[in-house]
This record gives structure tokens, C-alpha cells and sequence, in this order.
């Protein structure tokens, strides 16, 4: 299979409100679901939830 038929690139968007995103990679196989992280948010000046964007 080609690299980017299984990882793909999502957006992980603040769940704060103020539009700041990160770009990373996901295996679709082993997380079909919509994939959540705590991250720093510049904006706010805190850790909050990143939710992906689809």
C-alpha cells in the first residue's frame, strides 16, 4: 500500500476558541476515531484539548 493511504494527515483544531491548529499524522487502521490530544495553545497561553478537524 502506498505511505498515504493509511497515515493520513489531520488537522487538530483548539477546542479554546481561538483557531490556533497543529498538522500531524494518524493511522487510520488503529484509531478510526476522531483523534484528541492536549496540546499548548500560544493563544491562551495553556494546555487544552485539540480535537481533529475532518
Amino acid at each position: 500500500m502506498a505511505r498515504n493511504e493509511i497515515r493520513r494527515v489531520v488537522r487538530l483544531k483548539s477546542s479554546a476558541g481561538t483557531g490556533y491548529t497543529y498538522v500531524t499524522r494518524k493511522n487510520r487502521r488503529n484509531d478510526p476515531d476522531r483523534l484528541t490530544l492536549r496540546k499548548y495553545d500560544p493563544v491562551v497561553r495553556r494546555h487544552v484539548q485539540f480535537r481533529e478537524e475532518r
